[in-house]
């Protein structure tokens, strides 16, 4: 599942930098940050950065931006593009430091992993965050259902699903909304939320 997946965008790396670089997620950096607590600059994990557009806005906002990402293409691409420190990881496959971030910003990055192997990956994001820290994630939703999109693996939850997975790895919910803003439910095909970190 994830070599196939990785492979399909190392192969449409450049046409997926070209049509992703200009989307807003300014809501999404926002609702991350404004439940962060505690001094400033925050340490803030990019998990699925891709090219590195996001890092980008987070080392402006003054933030220690560190991407992480599976496909080579992307890896070397953020960091040319952001100058910022980038780990070369798979997601199904992580090796963070315990304690090192404020914050991780999953961008429609974490519904690529399998729902068997999603506890497991939670676990480890609860664990590279600092006390209280922050996890946001957006996710296409859908009735549950996962399988191949073509030559990608995705997972398409419900929110009640999705918090399930989540308590369960010891987050507490901060909020969720539903992307893009201002339009009907179903035209709104993301599902962002926000979590502290709380008890295993």
């Amino acid at each position: 599942m994830t070599s196939i997946t990785l492979a399909h965008y190392e192969q449409s790396a450049n046409s997926f930098w070209q049509g992703t670089r200009d989307h807003d997620v300014s809501q999404n950096v926002e609702a991350l940050l404004r439940h962060l607590g505690g001094e400033k600059p925050y340490t803030i994990l990019d998990l699925g950065c891709g090219p590195g557009r996001d890092l980008v806005r987070l080392r402006k906002l003054g933030h220690e931006a560190v991407g992480l990402d599976g496909a080579k293409q992307f890896v070397q691409m953020a960091r040319d593009h952001s100058g910022c420190e980038i780990l070369h990881q798979d997601f199904l496959a992580l090796d963070l430091s315990s304690n090192r971030f404020d914050g991780v910003f999953a961008n429609a990055a974490l519904f690529h992993v399998p729902t068997q192997e999603l506890p497991r990956v939670l676990e480890e994001l609860w664990s590279c965050l600092k006390t209280n820290g922050v996890l946001f994630s957006s996710n296409p939703h859908g009735p549950n259902r996962e399988g191949w999109s073509g030559d990608r693996y995705c997972c398409y939850l419900k929110h009640a699903e999705w918090r399930r997975f989540m308590v369960a790895a010891g987050f507490i919910e901060l909020e969720h909304y539903y992307r893009p803003a201002g339009k009907p439910r179903h035209l709104q095909p993301w599902l962002a939320s926000v979590w502290r970190k709380g008890q295993p």
